[in-house]
Protein backbone atom coordinates (compact mmCIF):
# COMPACT_ATOMS: atom_id res chain seq x y z
CA UNK A 1 0.00 0.00 0.00
CA UNK A 2 1.18 3.55 -0.59
CA UNK A 3 2.56 5.96 2.32
CA UNK A 4 2.61 9.33 1.04
CA UNK A 5 3.70 12.36 3.12
CA UNK A 6 2.02 15.39 2.64
CA UNK A 7 4.79 18.64 3.84
CA UNK A 8 3.40 22.25 3.29
CA UNK A 9 3.25 25.33 5.61
CA UNK A 10 0.55 26.46 7.53
CA UNK A 11 -2.67 26.85 5.48
CA UNK A 12 -0.94 25.71 1.92
CA UNK A 13 -3.29 22.90 1.63
CA UNK A 14 -2.39 19.87 3.01
CA UNK A 15 -4.98 18.86 4.98
CA UNK A 16 -7.18 19.54 2.35
CA UNK A 17 -5.40 17.15 -0.20
CA UNK A 18 -4.97 14.29 2.36
CA UNK A 19 -8.53 14.41 3.23
CA UNK A 20 -9.25 14.19 -0.84
CA UNK A 21 -6.83 10.86 -1.56
CA UNK A 22 -8.35 9.63 1.68
CA UNK A 23 -12.11 9.94 0.09
CA UNK A 24 -10.44 8.89 -3.49
CA UNK A 25 -9.02 5.88 -1.89
CA UNK A 26 -12.36 4.13 -1.40
CA UNK A 27 -11.45 2.44 1.62
CA UNK A 28 -12.28 2.92 5.46
CA UNK A 29 -10.62 5.65 6.88
CA UNK A 30 -9.28 5.88 10.31
CA UNK A 31 -8.02 9.58 11.06
CA UNK A 32 -5.51 9.80 13.76
CA UNK A 33 -5.60 13.62 15.44
CA UNK A 34 -2.59 14.84 17.14
CA UNK A 35 -3.82 18.02 18.43
CA UNK A 36 -4.43 19.31 21.42
CA UNK A 37 -6.78 22.31 22.66
CA UNK A 38 -4.79 24.08 25.38
CA UNK A 39 -6.26 27.37 23.95
CA UNK A 40 -9.45 29.05 21.97
CA UNK A 41 -8.12 29.49 18.94
CA UNK A 42 -6.81 25.82 18.56
CA UNK A 43 -10.32 24.78 19.79
CA UNK A 44 -11.58 26.28 16.79
CA UNK A 45 -9.09 25.01 14.57
CA UNK A 46 -10.26 21.35 15.77
CA UNK A 47 -13.62 22.25 15.01
CA UNK A 48 -13.29 22.99 12.14
CA UNK A 49 -10.90 19.91 10.85
CA UNK A 50 -13.64 17.85 12.46
CA UNK A 51 -16.93 19.46 10.86
CA UNK A 52 -15.27 18.45 7.24
CA UNK A 53 -14.93 15.20 7.87
CA UNK A 54 -17.27 12.73 6.62
CA UNK A 55 -18.96 11.51 9.68
CA UNK A 56 -18.36 7.79 8.71
CA UNK A 57 -15.23 8.23 9.36
CA UNK A 58 -13.35 6.62 12.63
CA UNK A 59 -11.54 8.89 15.00
CA UNK A 60 -8.59 8.25 17.05
CA UNK A 61 -7.04 11.26 19.58
CA UNK A 62 -3.35 10.66 20.01
CA UNK A 63 -1.36 13.25 21.25
CA UNK A 64 1.77 11.35 22.11
CA UNK A 65 1.51 7.34 21.77
CA UNK A 66 1.53 7.42 17.91
CA UNK A 67 2.95 4.24 16.81
CA UNK A 68 1.07 2.67 19.42
CA UNK A 69 -2.36 4.05 17.61
CA UNK A 70 -1.29 3.59 14.01
CA UNK A 71 -0.86 -0.20 14.86
CA UNK A 72 -4.28 -0.60 16.51
CA UNK A 73 -5.86 0.03 12.91
CA UNK A 74 -7.35 -2.98 11.19
CA UNK A 75 -5.82 -3.56 7.82
CA UNK A 76 -6.38 -2.41 4.09
CA UNK A 77 -7.43 1.14 5.76
CA UNK A 78 -6.50 4.50 5.22
CA UNK A 79 -4.84 6.30 7.93
CA UNK A 80 -4.90 10.24 7.63
CA UNK A 81 -2.83 11.31 10.38
CA UNK A 82 -3.25 14.86 11.18
CA UNK A 83 -0.27 16.34 12.12
CA UNK A 84 2.63 14.86 12.83
CA UNK A 85 4.53 18.53 13.48
CA UNK A 86 1.98 18.85 16.64
CA UNK A 87 2.96 15.28 17.40
CA UNK A 88 6.60 16.34 17.44
CA UNK A 89 5.51 19.55 19.74
CA UNK A 90 3.48 17.78 22.41
CA UNK A 91 6.67 14.99 22.54
CA UNK A 92 9.22 17.89 23.11
CA UNK A 93 7.34 19.80 25.92
CA UNK A 94 6.55 16.42 27.71
CA UNK A 95 8.25 16.33 31.37
CA UNK A 96 9.90 13.02 30.26
CA UNK A 97 12.92 13.57 27.92
CA UNK A 98 12.99 10.12 27.32
CA UNK A 99 9.93 9.84 25.29
CA UNK A 100 10.98 11.49 22.25
CA UNK A 101 13.16 9.20 21.38
CA UNK A 102 11.32 6.28 22.47
CA UNK A 103 8.47 7.48 20.30
CA UNK A 104 10.52 8.78 17.04
CA UNK A 105 12.14 5.02 17.38
CA UNK A 106 8.86 3.36 17.86
CA UNK A 107 6.99 5.29 15.22
CA UNK A 108 9.66 4.48 12.15
CA UNK A 109 9.54 0.70 13.58
CA UNK A 110 6.20 0.52 12.60
CA UNK A 111 5.23 2.33 9.77
CA UNK A 112 6.92 -0.28 7.29
CA UNK A 113 5.12 -3.02 9.00
CA UNK A 114 1.61 -1.42 8.29
CA UNK A 115 -0.52 -2.70 5.45
CA UNK A 116 -2.49 0.47 5.00
CA UNK A 117 -2.72 3.77 2.88
CA UNK A 118 -1.29 6.08 4.73
CA UNK A 119 -1.54 9.74 4.43
CA UNK A 120 0.79 11.83 6.98
CA UNK A 121 0.11 15.90 7.02
CA UNK A 122 3.33 17.67 8.38
CA UNK A 123 4.19 21.27 8.11
CA UNK A 124 7.53 22.27 6.68
CA UNK A 125 9.07 24.77 8.89
CA UNK A 126 12.53 24.67 7.84
CA UNK A 127 11.91 26.80 4.82
CA UNK A 128 13.24 30.84 6.77
CA UNK A 129 15.23 32.11 9.17
CA UNK A 130 16.92 29.93 11.69
CA UNK A 131 14.83 30.47 14.97
CA UNK A 132 15.93 31.92 18.60
CA UNK A 133 15.45 29.69 21.66
CA UNK A 134 16.85 26.32 22.14
CA UNK A 135 13.24 24.80 21.75
CA UNK A 136 12.45 26.01 18.57
CA UNK A 137 15.70 25.22 16.99
CA UNK A 138 15.46 21.61 18.36
CA UNK A 139 11.88 21.76 17.13
CA UNK A 140 12.54 22.62 13.53
CA UNK A 141 16.04 20.49 13.67
CA UNK A 142 13.94 17.59 14.51
CA UNK A 143 11.00 18.27 11.83
CA UNK A 144 13.95 18.29 9.62
CA UNK A 145 15.20 15.07 10.42
CA UNK A 146 12.40 13.27 10.83
CA UNK A 147 10.61 14.85 7.34
CA UNK A 148 13.89 13.05 5.68
CA UNK A 149 13.62 9.50 7.49
CA UNK A 150 10.02 9.74 6.34
CA UNK A 151 10.48 10.46 2.86
CA UNK A 152 13.24 7.50 2.59
CA UNK A 153 9.86 5.08 3.45
CA UNK A 154 7.54 6.70 1.81
CA UNK A 155 6.51 5.79 -1.49
CA UNK A 156 5.12 9.36 -2.44
CA UNK A 157 6.29 12.93 -0.73
CA UNK A 158 4.19 15.92 -1.81
CA UNK A 159 4.91 19.78 -1.09
CA UNK A 160 1.86 21.84 -0.98
CA UNK A 161 2.34 25.86 -2.10
CA UNK A 162 -0.80 27.64 -2.17
CA UNK A 163 -2.80 24.97 -2.47
CA UNK A 164 -0.76 22.95 -5.16
CA UNK A 165 0.30 19.95 -4.74
CA UNK A 166 4.29 19.93 -5.99
CA UNK A 167 5.22 16.09 -6.19
CA UNK A 168 8.75 15.73 -4.87
CA UNK A 169 8.93 11.79 -5.00
CA UNK A 170 6.42 8.63 -6.73
CA UNK A 171 3.93 8.54 -8.86
CA UNK A 172 1.47 11.56 -10.08
CA UNK A 173 -1.19 11.68 -7.17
Amino acid sequence: MTHTLILGGVRSGKSRLAERLAIESQMPVTYIATATAQDDEMQKRIAIHREQRPDNWQLIEEPLRLANALSKVATNHCILLDCLTLWLTNLLVTDDLSLFTQEHDALLTVLPTLNNRILIVSNETNMGVTPMGELSRRYCDEAGRLHQELAQHCDQVVLMVAGLPHLLKGKSL
